[in-house]
C-alpha cells in the first residue's frame, strides 16, 4: 500500500493505493463501490488480467483515503484523473463496481468494465420513504436522526453523509447513452442492490457494449474474476 497526495480545487486528498507491477505496457485501474475499498477489488482481481499492470485505489472517504469535504461524482472522477496523471501513465481500462462504475464513466481511459454499475434510479420502498420522511422531520426539530440512516450511510462523517445523499439517487442514463468508448457490462443475476433490469437498461443505453449476466449477487465478481477476464479478452479480440 502507498499514498499519493492530490490537490484539487484548494483541497488536499491523501489517496491510498496499491500497485501490482506485471511489467506490462498496459495499465488497468480498479475502482470499488460505495462503502467498500481497494482491498476487496484486489482480493477479487489480483490473479486476473495479468497482461496489465494493476492499480487499486481507495477513493476519498473510503478505506485508507480520508475525506472531510463534500464532493460530487464528477469531483471523484476528476480527482481520479489527477491521480492517474500524477504517474504520467495511460490507463487503458478502468474496472468500476457499483458507485465506482459511475466514476469510471467520467474518467480518462480507453475502455471500461462495469460491474453492477450504479446510476439507474430504483424506486424506493415504503419503508425507506418513511425513514427519509422521519429523518427530515427530526432534522427540522434538531433531533439526531443518525439511527434512521441507510446501512450504506452508517459510520460516515458529516461530509461523506452529504456526499451519500447527493450521489445515491443520481440518474446517469444520459451519461450512459453518450458514452462513446467500448464498455463491457457484467451483472449478477441475483443482485438486489442494483437489480438485473438496471444492467439490461444500461446495455440498451451504451452504444458500444458487451453485456454479460453471471450467477451471484451484487458482489458476484468476487468469485468470478477469471470469467470476467476471459470474456473481456474474448470479446476484445
Amino acid at each position: 500500500m502507498a499514498k499519493r497526495l492530490i490537490c484539487y480545487r484548494g483541497n488536499e486528498f491523501e489517496l491510498s493505493y496499491t500497485f501490482l507491477n506485471h511489467h506490462c505496457s498496459k495499465n488497468i485501474l480498479f475502482l470499488h463501490g460505495w462503502g467498500s475499498n481497494k482491498e476487496l477489488m484486489e482480493l477479487a482481481f489480483k490473479n486476473s488480467f495479468k497482461d496489465f499492470n494493476h492499480y487499486y485505489l481507495d477513493m476519498p472517504g473510503f478505506g485508507n483515503s480520508p475525506n472531510s469535504v463534500v464532493i460530487s461524482t464528477q469531483d471523484y472522477a476528476q480527482i481520479t484523473n489527477e491521480f492517474i496523471a500524477s504517474f504520467d501513465i495511460k490507463i487503458n481500462v478502468i474496472v468500476g463496481h457499483s458507485f465506482g462504475g459511475k466514476v469510471a464513466l467520467l474518467c480518462n481511459s480507453d475502455e471500461i468494465i462495469l460491474l453492477s454499475s450504479a446510476g439507474i434510479p430504483i424506486q424506493k420502498s415504503l419503508r425507506v420513504k418513511t425513514k427519509i420522511f422521519l429523518a427530515k422531520i427530526f432534522k427540522t426539530l434538531g433531533i439526531n436522526s443518525s439511527k434512521l440512516r441507510s446501512a450504506d450511510a452508517e459510520n460516515l462523517n458529516e461530509a461523506m453523509y452529504e456526499v451519500f445523499k447527493q450521489v445515491v439517487n443520481e440518474d446517469f442514463s444520459n451519461i450512459y447513452a453518450h458514452f462513446c468508448k467500448k464498455a463491457y457490462v457484467f451483472w449478477g443475476r441475483s443482485d438486489s442492490a442494483t437489480p438485473l433490469w438496471c444492467g439490461e437498461k444500461i446495455s440498451t443505453l451504451i452504444p458500444n457494449n458487451h453485456f454479460f449476466v453471471l450467477e451471484g449477487d451484487h458482489y458476484f465478481f468476487l468469485k468470478q474474476a477469471k470469467i470476467i477476464d476471459e470474456q473481456y479478452h474474448k470479446e476484445g479480440r
